[in-house]
C-alpha cells in the first residue's frame, strides 16, 4: 500500500460539514471563495451548444486528418477482411477488435480516449472489443517532462518553482488527455497535479469532425453489434469528451459529488479536495490520497476491511446519487478508485460526471422502481423518456415486438443456435425501433456493470437476493415518501419490490431463496460457451424474451 504523508500538520476541516472530504485536510475549501468556479455554468452551456457544430454532417472530408484516419482504420479493416474474417466465430470478432485497437493507438489521444470508454463498457460492448481496448487504459506514452513543465508554467503564469518545491518528472499515470504527477507545494503540502497534453483540444476537435464524416460510411460494415450505429456512437462520444477538456469543470464535479454524498449522509466515500486557487483549464492540483488498490482483496482483508461492506456502500452510494440528485461519477473502474485504510472508498478522476436534467432523473427513478417490481410498461416508458427510444414510440408496440409480454426464458435452456438467433432478433428489432444509448444511460449501465464486477472481486459469495431486499428496504425507509410523491404513486401500494420478477429475470423460479455472484458467473460461463461454440445463426424456435 502506498502511503503519502504531508510534511505539515493537518488541520481539522470545516468543509466536511458540506462535503465528503478527509477529516483533516491540507487546506479547507470555502465555496464562495473559489475564483475558478466563476462562469462555469455558462461554459458548460457553451460546450453543449458547440456539439452540433463539432459533429455536423459533411459532404466533403474535413481536412488533412482524414487521410491519416482512413489510412489507419482502412488498413485495419482490409487486413482483417483478408485474414480473420475468413475464420469466422470468435476469431472474427477478436481479429477486428485487435486491429481497431492498434489503429486507435496509432491515431493518438482522441481515439485512445474512445478506446478507454469502450474498455470500461463490459456488458455494453462485445467482450473481445472490451478486452482489447483495456490495453489503452492509463498505458499511453507520456509527454516529455519539459513539455509538461511548460504547460504548468503557462497555466500558473510564473515559473513552477514559485509554487512547487518539487514535481516528480515520471507520471503516476498517463492517459489520452492528461497525465498525473506527484508534487509538493512550497509549503511542504503533498499534492498531485493533473496536466493536459498540449494541443489536445485542437486534435480532439479535428478528430470529432473526421469521426462524424466517416461514421455514416461504416454503418453495416463493422461486424460488432454495439457499433451497429456508428453515427450515434460518435455523438455519444462527443458529449462525453468535450467537458473533459476543461479541468475547472472537473474540479466543480469533484465538489458537487462530495456535496451530494454529504446531503445523502453517505459518509462511506471520500473525494480529494481540489486546490482553492491552483485550478485552471489545463491544470488541476488536488489533495493526495493513498490506500489499497481495488484488486488488493487480501491486503484489505488483512487490514480488517469488510469487503462486503465496501461493495454494499458502493452500490447504495451510486444509486442514491443518481436516483435522488441526478449526479454521479460517470466512469467507475478499478483505476479511478481505491480503498482507504478506514474502509472508505476514495473516488478519483471526475472528468466524466453524469448530470441528469430533472426530467431524466425522474425517468431514471421510474425505470429503477419499475424494474424493482417487474412493471414492464413502466420500464419501457422510462427508457423512452430517457431518450433511448424516439419520443413518439408506441409503448405497447415495443413490448409486443420485443416479446416483453411473454415469460422470460432461461438462456441456459436454449440451444446455441436459439440463443444467437434470439440475440440477433433483439438487436435488429431495437435498431428498427430507433433505439439508441443516451450518454447518461450509458454511463449508468457502465457503472452497474463495474459494480457487478466489484461483487465478483470483493464479495463473490454475497447473497444477492438478500442485498436487493435490504437495499430496497433502505430506500423505502429513507426516501420512500419522496419517491412516491415524485412518481405520483400511493405509498405502500404502487411500489413494492418484487423478488419474483427479479428471480424470473435470472431464469429462476420463485422457490429459489438465495443466489450468489459466483453462481451467476457459472450461469454466464455456460451461456458464453454456447455463444462461442455456435458458428451459425439459425433462427430460434422460441421468441420469448431472454433475461439479462
Amino acid at each position: 500500500m502506498d502511503r503519502a504523508v504531508s510534511t505539515l500538520p493537518q488541520v481539522a476541516s470545516a468543509d466536511t460539514e458540506f462535503g465528503v472530504f478527509t477529516d483533516e485536510g491540507p487546506w479547507v475549501l470555502t465555496l464562495e471563495d473559489l475564483a475558478w468556479k466563476s462562469g462555469l455554468t455558462r461554459i458548460r452551456t457553451q460546450l453543449r451548444e458547440s456539439l452540433p457544430g463539432l459533429i455536423r454532417s459533411r459532404k466533403l472530408p474535413p481536412g488533412a486528418r482524414v487521410g491519416t484516419t482512413v489510412r489507419h482504420l482502412g488498413g485495419a479493416l482490409v487486413l482483417w477482411y483478408l485474414t480473420e474474417r475468413r475464420k469466422g466465430g470468435s476469431a472474427k470478432t477478436a481479429g477486428i477488435s485487435r486491429r481497431l485497437r492498434l489503429a486507435a493507438e496509432q491515431l493518438g489521444p482522441t481515439y485512445i480516449k474512445l478506446g478507454q470508454i469502450v474498455a470500461s463498457g463490459d456488458g455494453i460492448f462485445p467482450p473481445e472489443l472490451v478486452a482489447e481496448f483495456k490495453w489503452c487504459r492509463d498505458q499511453v506514452p507520456p509527454e516529455p517532462w519539459p513539455v509538461i513543465e511548460q504547460v504548468i508554467a503557462e497555466e500558473l503564469g510564473r515559473p513552477t518553482r514559485d509554487v512547487f518545491a518539487s514535481i516528480d518528472h515520471d507520471p503516476l499515470a498517463a492517459a489520452s488527455i492528461a497525465q498525473v504527477h506527484r508534487a509538493q507545494l512550497v509549503d511542504g503540502t503533498e499534492v498531485v497535479i493533473k496536466v493536459q497534453r498540449p494541443s489536445v483540444i485542437r486534435r480532439v476537435h479535428e478528430d470529432l469532425a473526421v469521426m462524424a464524416w466517416l461514421a455514416p460510411h461504416l454503418v453495416g460494415r463493422i461486424p460488432i453489434a454495439a457499433l451497429a450505429n456508428p453515427p450515434a456512437l460518435v455523438e455519444l462520444f462527443a458529449e462525453t469528451i468535450v467537458e473533459e477538456l476543461d479541468f475547472r469543470l472537473e474540479a466543480e464535479n469533484m465538489i458537487d459529488i462530495a456535496v451530494t454524498f454529504a446531503k445523502l449522509g453517505q459518509r462511506d466515500f471520500v473525494v480529494p479536495r481540489p486546490h482553492p486557487t491552483l485550478v485552471t483549464r489545463r491544470m488541476l492540483v488536488m489533495e493526495r490520497l493513498s490506500g489499497f488498490n481495488f484488486s488488493d482483496v487480501d491486503g484489505m482483508r488483512a487490514a480488517g476491511i469488510d469487503t462486503d461492506a465496501v461493495v454494499r456502500s458502493g452500490m447504495i452510494g451510486f444509486l442514491e446519487g443518481a436516483m435522488m440528485y441526478g449526479v454521479f461519477h460517470g466512469d467507475l473502474h478499478a483505476g479511478n478508485l481505491f480503498i482507504l485504510p478506514s474502509g472508505k472508498i476514495a473516488l478519483l478522476d471526475f472528468g466524466i460526471t453524469a448530470r441528469l436534467s430533472e426530467s431524466k432523473r425522474i425517468a431514471l427513478l421510474t425505470l429503477i422502481v419499475g424494474a424493482s417490481n417487474g412493471d414492464i410498461p413502466t420500464q419501457v416508458t422510462a427508457m423512452r423518456d430517457l431518450g433511448a427510444l424516439p419520443e413518439n414510440t408506441d409503448i405497447d408496440e415495443v413490448i409486443a415486438q420485443l416479446g416483453l409480454d411473454q415469460p422470460p426464458v432461461d438462456p441456459t435452456t436454449l440451444t446455441p443456435e436459439e440463443l444467437v438467433g434470439e440475440l440477433q432478433r433483439a438487436i435488429k428489432t431495437l435498431l428498427a425501433l430507433g433505439a439508441r444509448m443516451p450518454k447518461e444511460l450509458m454511463l449508468f449501465v457502465k457503472n452497474l456493470v463495474f459494480l457487478d464486477g466489484a461483487i465478483a472481486t470483493l464479495a463473490p459469495d454475497l447473497d444477492l437476493f438478500g442485498e436487493i431486499e435490504a437495499i430496497s428496504l433502505m430506500f423505502a425507509e429513507k426516501h420512500g415518501e419522496r419517491i412516491m410523491q415524485q412518481l405520483g404513486l400511493k405509498p405502500q401500494e404502487d411500489w413494492k419490490p418484487d423478488l419474483t420478477s427479479v428471480k424470473a429475470g435470472f431464469g429462476l423460479d420463485d422457490t429459489t431463496e438465495r443466489l450468489t455472484h459466483r453462481e451467476i458467473q457459472a450461469r454466464r460461463a455456460e451461456v458464453r460457451k454456447k455463444l462461442e461454440g455456435n458458428s451459425g445463426g439459425r433462427r430460434p424456435r422460441r421468441t420469448r424474451r431472454t433475461p439479462n
